[in-house]
């Protein structure tokens, strides 16, 4: 292209985004993208692939969509790629509300010590579980939630949901939990509620062999991961809806249905990206063949 040509056109992009009322900048921005999109047309392909695969999905971030990739494409590009991709039409996650704790301390009761400091690793399954409470608002009351998590491979091994937060609650959490895995002597671990600090969940604990650990007072981060899954249900699925408008039993069906998804499709980021369920199967896999 001679100088009178080059200079030509570059008056005729300045015309056409002075019509168009653009930037320059932007519309040089615009072609550049252009020209790379079909490079990323099968990664984008990819990526709807797995937003299509399950509804709860479309809550991916772009380090999950990327841990898919690598898992289930073979996929050899960079994270840098996929959240270009992503952001260029429009697959960012935006950040949610936070939930807020809600069980409160009893002064008077004995407390058990922080076994678990702030260690949320577990090298065996059924070793090590934390627990807490959570509330979500209904339209017929409140609801309240009381999962079990193994810090193993962060799945949910048991949980209650109810009308009231007595510690009864905390209790069938407990044997639900214990019943589905046929755990014993496991390590709890749950705030200082009076729920956990009553003699009626103590004596549950002994019957399965449990040896009790509680966070610190005012110690929000002792429990960091079990708040992590109540932020993780809340952003991904209720603060998604209007649980004011729905009953009780029908939001506890949908907490129901997400646990599910969660065990056994949700991709986990911590168990190199496969699901809670299928890095448990793994582990008695290759404890069996041993």
């Amino acid at each position: 292209m001679d100088y009178v040509s080059k200079h030509r056109d570059r008056w005729s992009v300045s015309l056409l985004c002075k019509v168009l009322k653009v930037s320059e900048s932007g519309y040089y921005k615009h072609m550049r993208s252009s020209k790379c999109r079909p490079r990323h047309a099968e990664l984008l392909a990819q990526i709807y692939e797995l937003l299509r695969e399950d509804e709860e999905n479309a809550n991916y971030g772009v380090r999950r969509i990327y841990l898919y990739l690598k898992l289930n494409k073979r996929y050899k590009g960079s994270f840098s790629t996929v959240y270009r991709v992503c952001k260029d039409n429009n697959l960012m996650i935006r950040p949610k509300r936070r939930s807020k704790g809600i069980t409160r301390a009893d002064a008077q009761a004995q407390k058990a010590e922080n076994l678990i400091q702030q260690d949320f690793t577990a090298d065996t399954p059924n070793s090590k579980w934390l627990t807490d409470i959570t509330e979500i608002p209904c339209k017929d009351g409140k609801l309240y939630l009381a999962p079990v998590m193994d810090c193993y491979d962060g799945m949910i091994v048991g949980f209650k949901a109810d009308d009231n937060m007595r510690s009864e609650l905390c209790i069938e959490a407990l044997q639900r939990s214990c019943r589905s895995q046929q755990a014993h002597g496991m390590v709890v671990h749950s705030d200082r509620g009076s729920q956990y600090t009553s003699e009626a969940f103590r004596q549950t604990l002994e019957e399965v062999g449990a040896v009790q650990s509680m966070s610190g007072t005012g110690r929000c981060y002792d429990n960091a991961r079990m708040e992590s899954f109540f932020a993780t249900l809340k952003k991904e699925k209720l603060y998604r809806m209007d649980t004011t408008k729905l009953s009780r039993d029908c939001v506890k069906s949908i907490v129901f249905r997400y646990i599910y998804y969660y065990n056994r499709r949700r991709i986990y980021s911590t168990n190199d990206g496969l699901p809670p369920l299928r890095k448990r199967e793994q582990y008695y896999r290759i404890k069996l063949a041993a």
